[in-house]
């Protein structure tokens, strides 16, 4: 009985102060104003309530409140017969006491008063105005209201002895929770519509299982190459023994291994596929069946042979159409396959298979091979490694838009040289504008000159190419050599009794590689045409060779001369048929996957081959090229460049004689522009450029200045 009255006193106290607090008016009597402003009192708890409020707003605020929350509080408490609603009472009063002046001092951080019936009040009363102020002397305001915020939570904690880590804990779990069923039903959902696309491609399949089904062709699995054979046992060499210039070629360790995806095209699977294939050509009007299957790690090849009367032109226009309807990313048509009677499909694998240069370089076909300039180009269609080799193309030509594969291409072009040659048999001059593929290979031992950046330092290499082939032209026919190969055996059969196994004399293999053909072409074109032409038609026999890429598959780069003198070149995916036949001669290269998928016309064949480039990390190349630099300093030959500027590439022996015809023919017309010298007199550009430019400089014609044409100063000379 005793809490029960406790609880009715409590609560009616409780009661009592809000409505004074709500029904407050500045009007009623106060401690400051006793008599008020002599109008009956408006409180509805009478004079008792108006002191109580106006003193309570006066020194706490709005955070007077909290007081009937106290009251109403202890009710309940006293009702549940809960004699002490906190373990410790001096903890729970000091939390009340930290809320209230807290909070008050908090509403006093606004520069305005409060508005009640037309009287201003402090929100937080003097105590919150005066806490707040003393506190922003030492912490200014944003750093008071963060420690008032603080004291806040402290209060509330020692109140309600809630904690904070199982607070935190709770949410952490009823988050988890949440993830977790959105992931179910994300998952469920996800089934149900795998389900549903089964069961309608099980049904097209089995209105179709009295059709004949096509031959599915399954790719042999490769065979390491085999091991080589054992060495006998020798006696023990000491380090200090071993000969320094001893050269190891990398292991295939440094390269990594990727994994083949679980995913199989299983052969119902591939049979679903096709006779899908063929429903969906018959709803374009084609009837025809597919006859046979080739599946590989990036595409799948479907042969569809047409029925008797359709033509190839309207299967060839219906490849965005078919990749719509078979939900892929692009389809390549080839009509007809060569050697068959049938059209060509192919169409991407949903999940495709990451084409390392491990396994390419670990095939018997590149291990097989004697050439020191075997490259690994990737795996067709049917997952079969692609090598060739550059001393027969004996030039290779790159091209495809940016981020599709080309940079990788090109490193895997020079990895795989690499790891088959030493230093003393290939060469490389790397041209890189860019400075950002080739730099990593700056100080590997294969280099004859550090990574060259500057596109006009570039010409200077093409012109050292011209005339290191001229020279080395020189040497072969000294010893009667028709190539280099001849030319080094002969030298070794002369230095027998040498111990060197390279003589001085050796010819390496020179490999120039140009990752951005446009920048030398936008510098200066003429003489970057001129020099790759000779060295495109004349230098397979002297070893040298030469890789190019660009970005820019238009005709101004790619100019008709040069194509013509690359017969062997490679596209990457292109934003149009344009460009297509810009690089290829061909369509084709606009409707590759990208990320390596590319097509390469072989030199002297007509034939376009799908290939999946092999891929290499930058963290490869790092490793390959740090263990080459250990093997081997790189000794670049400082003054290989410094060379004087040629009149001409076709040289300069009869200079004086061309210069007394120049004259003779200026002196004769009255006329003299660069064009006219190089028609009359049969010469080069550079080198009529250069005759005119002496007679300018003895003061026989004008300079051709702002367009205008020439004119001709002396009369008689």
């Amino acid at each position: 009985m005793f809490y029960e009255i406790l609880g009715l006193v409590l609560g009616a106290a409780g009661l009592l102060l809000l409505l004074a607090l709500i029904t407050h008016h500045p009007s009623d009597p106060s401690f400051s104003s006793p008599q008020g402003l002599g109008e009956p009192v408006q409180n509805w708890v009478g004079k008792v309530g108006s002191y109580v409020s106006a003193l309570l707003f006066e020194w706490l605020g709005l955070a007077a409140f909290w007081l009937c929350f106290i009251f109403f509080q202890l009710t309940a408490f006293a009702f549940r017969k809960e004699p002490h609603p906190h373990p410790n009472p001096y903890w729970y009063g000091g939390g009340y006491l930290l809320v209230i002046l807290s909070f008050a001092a908090l509403l006093s951080g606004g520069e305005e008063n409060f508005r009640y019936f037309g009287w201003n009040f402090p929100w937080g009363g003097a105590l919150g105005y005066l806490l707040y102020r003393r506190l922003s002397l030492f912490l200014n305001p944003p750093g008071t209201r963060i420690f008032l915020l603080v004291l806040l939570l402290c209060g509330v904690i020692l109140i309600t002895r809630i904690s904070l880590a199982r607070l935190v804990e709770k949410a952490r779990l009823r988050l988890l929770e949440k993830i977790r069923r959105l992931r179910d039903a994300y998952h469920k959902e996800r089934e149900r519509k795998r389900k549903a696309k089964t069961l309608k491609v099980e049904k097209e399949l089995r209105k179709a299982k009295d059709a004949q089904p096509p031959t599915i062709v399954q790719t042999p699995a490769l065979k390491p190459p085999p091991p080589p054979p054992r060495p006998q046992p020798q006696q023990e060499q000491f380090v200090f023994m071993k000969d320094p210039g001893d050269f190891e070629l990398p292991p295939l360790s440094l390269l990594d291994t990727y994994e083949k995806p679980d995913q199989v095209l299983q052969q119902e699977s591939l049979i679903m596929n096709s006779r899908l294939l063929e429903k969906k050509l018959k709803d374009f009007g084609v009837d025809g069946r597919v006859t046979e299957v080739s599946p590989g790690p990036v595409i799948t090849m479907y042969e569809f042979e047409p029925a008797p009367g359709v033509k190839i032109s309207r299967i060839t226009g219906l490849a965005d159409d078919l990749a719509m309807a078979m939900r892929a990313v692009s389809i390549r048509i080839v009509a007809p396959l060569p050697g068959k009677a049938v059209i060509g499909i192919e169409i991407p694998n949903h999940q495709r298979e990451t084409v390392g240069l491990k396994d390419i370089l670990s095939s018997p076909e590149f291990a097989e091979s004697k050439s020191k300039l075997t490259l690994a180009l990737g795996k067709d269609i049917l997952g079969r490694p692609v090598v060739t080799n550059l001393a027969k193309m004996p030039h290779l030509l790159i091209a495809g838009a940016t981020g599709t594969g080309k940079s990788v291409c090109l490193n895997a072009l020079i990895s795989s040289i690499l790891f088959k040659a030493r230093p003393e048999e290939v060469r490389f001059f790397f041209i890189d504008p860019k400075r950002i593929e080739l730099l990593p290979y700056e100080g590997i031992p294969h280099l004859l000159h550090e990574v060259v950046t500057d596109a006009k330092m570039a010409t200077r290499v093409l012109r050292w190419a011209v005339r290191e082939m001229e020279d080395r032209y020189q040497k072969m026919a000294e010893k009667g050599a028709r190539n280099i190969d001849t030319y080094n055996q002969r030298l070794i059969k002369e230095r027998k009794g040498d111990s060197a196994k390279y003589p001085e004399e050796w010819l390496p293999y020179v490999v120039i590689v140009i990752d951005e053909l446009a920048d030398l072409m936008l510098i200066s074109s003429r003489e970057v045409e001129e020099y790759l032409t000779r060295l495109a038609q004349m230098a397979r026999a002297a070893g040298i060779h030469l890789l190019i890429a660009t970005q820019r598959p238009s005709v101004d780069i790619l100019t008709g001369i040069i194509k013509a003198n690359f017969p062997a070149r490679i596209s990457f995916q292109v934003s149009s048929k344009t460009d297509s036949r810009t690089i290829l001669d061909a369509n084709g290269a606009e409707a590759l996957l990208g990320s390596g998928d590319m097509l390469f016309l072989p030199p002297g064949v007509s034939k376009l081959q799908r290939i999946h480039g092999a891929f290499i990390s930058e963290t490869e190349i790092k490793r390959l090229t740090d263990f080459l630099k250990k093997q081997k300093q790189a000794v670049y030959e400082e003054d290989l460049l410094t060379v004087e500027e040629p009149e001409s590439v076709g040289g300069d022996e009869d200079l004086d004689e061309k210069y007394e015809a120049a004259l003779k023919i200026v002196r004769e017309t009255r006329q003299v522009s660069i064009s006219m010298i190089q028609r009359r007199l049969r010469i080069g550009y550079n080198r009529a450029a250069r005759l005119v430019e002496i007679m300018e400089r003895e003061g026989i014609v004008t300079s051709g200045e702002g367009g205008r044409p020439r004119e001709v100063l002396l009369k008689d000379f």
